[in-house]
């Protein structure tokens, strides 16, 4: 692939994930994406492989898979995934396994989505299994790891979330009232995020960052 970097994306049927594909397939740094999917994709691309997997035995199906950087854009909703299990299976279990089987195939960056408030010791269910995937992420040692933590994600999804489609309603209005410390609770473009995805994997070789980076949603808003 003439020197360029490979790319791995879980999550690539959803909003964040969709757009940051297509990112990953517009640049010029990368040579080759795998997608890992559960059913096959509605884009070709000569870059593109598409691998439809059973996500319960993740670290299996990864085994003979490499790629320089990791996109993990897993996620869901409790409503959506229908327990709290269901939904610490997708948001804790799949990504877990995932960091597991890129380390031990040699990436070097796991880029991780995670969500504003995560934390191992918040009192939100949400909040606790974001903060316990991010340090299951952060102990398999990866040379470089970045973290996102967004707020409310705006844009076109394929499925219908109730709730946060009330969320994006409301953000229209309440975005702009937004200033100083509640600036990281405003509504955020998916498609920043997917921009600000791809550029810190890009830059990530060629700057002077730390190993550990996590940017929090007000500083995703900023326009680089």
């Amino acid at each position: 692939m003439g020197g360029k970097r490979s790319a791995l994306i879980l999550g690539a049927s959803g909003l964040v994930g969709g757009l940051c594909l297509h990112r990953l397939l517009a640049s010029t740094c990368y040579g080759q994406v795998t997608a890992v999917v559960r059913r096959p994709l509605e884009v070709e691309n000569e870059k593109l492989a598409q691998r439809v997997v059973n996500f319960d035995r993740l670290e299996q199906e990864l085994a003979d898979i490499s790629a320089d950087d990791v996109f993990c854009c897993l996620g869901s909703t409790i409503k959506k995934a229908g327990s709290q299990e269901a939904f610490s299976q997708v948001d804790y279990a799949y990504p877990a396994a995932a960091a597991h089987a890129m380390k031990r195939n040699g990436s070097s960056h796991f880029l991780l989505v995670s969500a504003i408030g995560a934390s191992e010791k918040s009192l939100f269910f949400y909040n606790r299994v974001k903060g316990k995937v991010e340090r299951a992420v952060l102990e398999e040692g990866f040379p470089f790891v970045t973290i996102f933590r967004p707020s409310l994600l705006l844009g076109e999804r394929h499925e219908s979330r109730f709730l946060e489609g009330v969320g994006v309603k409301a953000a229209a209005w309440l975005n702009p009232l937004m200033q100083g410390p509640l600036r990281k609770y405003a509504g955020l473009d998916a498609n920043k995020l997917a921009y600000r995805m791809v550029h810190e994997a890009e830059q990530a070789l060629t700057t002077n960052r730390p190993p550990i980076l996590t940017l929090e949603s007000d500083c995703l808003q900023k326009v680089l």
